[in-house]
């Protein structure tokens, strides 16, 4: 093959369009990296790259490439591409501004890393199970309170019983449970789905609080909880060297959804009674039973992330812990098209905003608080800009009525 038909085949697969979007999420990132003392260091940048003109300079051309693609239809790509080019100016600048010792401090790349897996593994539990769901036709808002009521069960369960296995599975009875009775009101009694969520998000809060106040009063859950346990491979480095069980076994989890959901005949009969339940029904398949299988699953795995919270990571439960993670974890769904590798993506994405969030807050003090407010902002970013591209099953959403 020649040089000008790889050109041609590249050109095909990848419009300029494309390119063009994908350079500007590229440059976003870039104008932040720039500011960072490390990197201009390594890479012999020079010394006015520190300057915020420079991070302002490269966030624009983000901006403009993304402005460019929106207006030739590629909306996904450059939207995301001028919300790159917002953060990255925003970021820049507080770089330049910021001194070398507080930015030498946050920016320790195997400890955001490793932070990025901590935080984006609660998510992927989450959106996996959403995916389950939403595959099926059910929409489930309520991903927040089955993970609050994993967080609280799971700790329950590894107190009571003493050990962290029994911890899971007393979460993955609880979030099933809680998805048990959406699903009934979603499949069988034909109830709004957002807002039958919405009553599970609720509900999870007011149970888990009180039994909380019931069971261990102001002292909170005890010190000694037993606590997931880390895998210890040094050879892998400091990033995956020490990570928990837990984010190894969601590594698994994105390769068995994808298997089961594109590969296996479950899988088909999901995303069937996901797009056209009327003829998957007419073929045999029964729609309750793929639904309800489906939602109970979804809250089951969103259970084991608000579980990973409590005893995997914290060792500890507190009221509302998960912060609103599970409608994060919905949007990582849509982000990620539906798809277990994208939606994991999209969990990285958010969960390195948040461990970012929590390192810039240790140099500036009460100023802190805003950054707290990053993940959120981001999630807002990138529903926003996929939302015009990203394709849902076709009947979610809609209760189905045998004939």
């Amino acid at each position: 093959m020649s040089t000008y038909e790889a050109a041609s085949k590249l050109l095909r697969r990848w419009p300029t369009d494309v390119v063009v979007a994908r350079l500007g999420i590229g440059l976003g990132l870039f104008a932040f990296i720039v500011a960072l003392p490390s990197i201009s260091t390594r890479f012999s940048f020079p010394p006015t790259a520190r300057q915020p003109w420079w991070p302002a300079l490269i966030g624009v051309l983000a901006m403009a490439a993304g402005v460019w693609a929106v207006t030739r239809g590629v909306t996904r790509l450059g939207w995301t591409a001028v919300g790159f080019g917002i953060i990255g100016i925003g970021l820049g600048v507080l770089a330049t501004r910021a001194g070398e010792g507080n930015l030498d401090e946050v920016v320790v790349w195997s400890a955001l890393l490793s932070s990025t897996l901590v935080w984006a593994t609660p998510l992927t539990f989450a959106a996996i199970g959403g995916m389950f769901s939403e595959r099926s036709g059910v929409v489930n808002i309520g991903l927040e309170g089955m993970m609050l009521s994993g967080a609280f069960f799971g700790a329950l369960g590894a107190d009571k019983f003493g050990n962290w296995p029994m911890g899971l599975v007393c979460a993955a009875v609880a979030g099933g449970s809680f998805a048990l009775v959406h699903a009934f009101m979603a499949i069988q009694l034909r109830a709004d789905q957002i807002v039958s969520g919405t009553a599970i998000n609720f509900l999870a809060l007011g149970v888990t609080g009180y039994f909380f106040i019931q069971i261990y009063g102001a002292n909170g859950t005890p010190g000694n909880l037993p606590r997931i346990p880390d895998v210890n491979i040094d050879f892998l480095g400091k990033v995956f060297g020490h990570l928990s069980l837990m984010i190894w076994v969601s590594f698994a989890l994105l390769i068995v959804a994808h298997v089961t959901l594109f590969k296996t005949p479950i899988g088909l009969r999901i995303r069937s009674v996901g797009e056209h339940p009327r003829a998957a029904d007419t073929v045999g398949i029964s729609v309750y039973a793929v639904r309800y299988g489906s939602v109970v699953l979804s809250g089951m795995l969103a259970a084991l992330g608000g579980a990973y919270l409590s005893i995997g990571y914290l060792g500890s439960f507190s009221e509302n812990m998960t912060a609103g993670r599970g409608f994060i974890a919905l949007a990582a769904v849509i982000f990620g098209n539906w798809r277990p590798f994208g939606a994991f993506a999209a969990a990285l994405l958010f969960g390195g905003s948040t461990a970012l969030s929590f390192r810039l807050a240790q140099p500036w003090g009460s100023a802190s608080v805003l950054f707290q407010a990053l993940p959120y902002v981001l999630t807002l970013i990138a529903v926003a800009g996929v939302i015009g591209r990203s394709v849902p099953p076709a009947a979610v959403g809609r209760p189905y009525v045998k004939q």
